[in-house]
């Protein structure tokens, strides 16, 4: 059978062998792994699988595959990294099509000689500076797993989410059929956006291959301004008069390393070299006078910026709230807390103890009084035992007929998305 197996997978895709012991996706262990190197041998390898009775899951660098929950049941992974190329890059339009197995890294680096970039700093890796002098992803995670995981950074706060920037995407459907949806201009709107529909979805309704994005110009210059501020309420309040304000900036976020530690307001502003200055020392004098404290100005992030307040394999969470709840979650004692206050996105690095699922339920009942949620981005296996990963879905019913007609059989990440999808 193994042989068979092995054989039908190898007609489709030359490049499969047997898992070893890494090829592991959330400590579940696959059988086989395939790495296709274009849109035309993932969709061989899927059919394959399909006639197979197969259940695969997609792999880019796996810096993210404890995100969710672990798959019910896994055959093959569909290895991304041979389709790591740029594919098209109109400068002048600004726009990139890319492979979803390109290192989100690699892609700043092909940008910045055009002086241009993607507006993500994904911060959900540690890792250093890339172009722009933003931190983020540099640990190498890839445009398919940024998509799947929606992740993002400091940045969104202007820029926008994922969502925001991608303009097209090419996936492949569980039963090898291959899909496009948008385009490779700005101003597409012609038929469903589905690339909102994929976004997030850990990989459950396809295997994304190529993806369309617009970009913006990387600026002359930038200045981040901190002032660590005397308490919760005066955090929130420097937070909201930067939000009111008519300076613009383009991250607003927020660091508290510890129950009771200090919490420090961080505020990222670009523009022209000559004008800089200016801005910078106006959004400083004005955080400081909101936060109480003095305000520094410097022309490189803090060390925490753009940085997960958590292990890699966590336990963490992820808080979205209106900002009117920032200040009931400053004050809560639970652990690190660290992320886009301005955007209301939030991560909350948590004890890898007993206390875990209530601190999960102390997050949801702030998260709700303040028209949010909380859901538990990654935990070691075991301490996820029991625990409600996902918290309430409205849609949930809406998103079970979704994934019946995307892999009516279950065959792709089957049990890693919200209710068991």
């Amino acid at each position: 059978m193994v042989t068979s197996t092995l054989g039908g997978l190898r007609a489709a895709c030359g490049d499969v062998t047997e898992a070893g012991a890494d090829d592991t996706v959330d400590g579940v262990p696959a059988r086989w792994v395939a790495w296709p190197g274009s849109n035309e041998e993932v969709s061989a390898v899927l059919r394959a699988a399909a006639e197979l009775g197969l259940r695969s899951v997609a792999r880019g660098t796996g810096s993210r595959l404890a995100w969710g929950a672990p798959p019910t049941a896994l055959d093959l992974i569909v290895d991304t990294s041979r389709m790591g190329a740029v594919l098209a890059h109109a400068a002048g339009d600004l726009v990139v099509t890319v492979q979803a197995g390109l290192r989100m890294a690699d892609l700043q680096d092909a940008l910045a000689p055009h002086r241009q970039r993607l507006a993500l700093d994904n911060g959900d890796t540690a890792g250093g500076p890339v172009a722009g002098g933003t931190v983020g992803d540099t640990a190498g995670g890839t445009v398919g797993g940024t998509i799947a995981t929606a992740a993002s950074g400091p940045l969104r706060y202007r820029y926008g989410s994922v969502r925001d920037l991608l303009i097209g995407i090419t996936v492949v459907l569980a039963d090898g059929t291959l899909t496009r949806s948008g385009g490779t201009v700005v101003k597409n709107v012609a038929g469903y956006d589905l690339g909102k529909l994929y976004t997030g979805s850990l990989g459950t309704l396809g295997v994304i291959t190529e993806a369309v994005f617009r970009l913006h110009p990387l600026p002359e210059a930038s200045r981040w301004i901190t002032v660590p501020a005397s308490d919760a309420e005066r955090a929130a309040a420097a937070i909201a008069a930067i939000r009111a304000s008519q300076l613009d900036p383009v991250a607003l976020e927020v660091d508290r390393a510890a129950p009771g530690a200090p919490v420090t307001v961080g505020v990222a502003v670009e523009g022209v070299a000559g004008g800089i200055g200016t801005r910078a020392d106006a959004v400083a004098d004005l955080l400081g006078e909101a936060a109480g404290a003095s305000a520094a100005v410097t022309e490189q992030p803090p060390g925490w910026w753009g940085r997960p307040p958590h292990p890699p394999q966590g336990p963490a969470a992820v808080i979205t709230c209106e900002p009117t709840g920032l200040a009931d979650l400053l004050t809560t004692g639970l652990g690190a807390l660290r992320g886009s206050a301005g955007a209301g996105v939030l991560i909350a690095g948590l004890d890898d103890g007993d206390r875990l699922g209530a601190q999960l339920a102390q997050l949801r009942g702030i998260a709700t009084r303040h028209g949010g949620s909380a859901v538990l981005r990654c935990a070691p296996p075991h301490r996820r035992t029991g625990l409600d990963v996902w918290g309430p879905v409205p849609a949930l019913a809406l998103m079970r007929r979704l994934k019946d007609q995307f892999d009516p059989e279950h065959r792709l990440a089957p049990g890693r998305f919200v209710g068991g999808i």
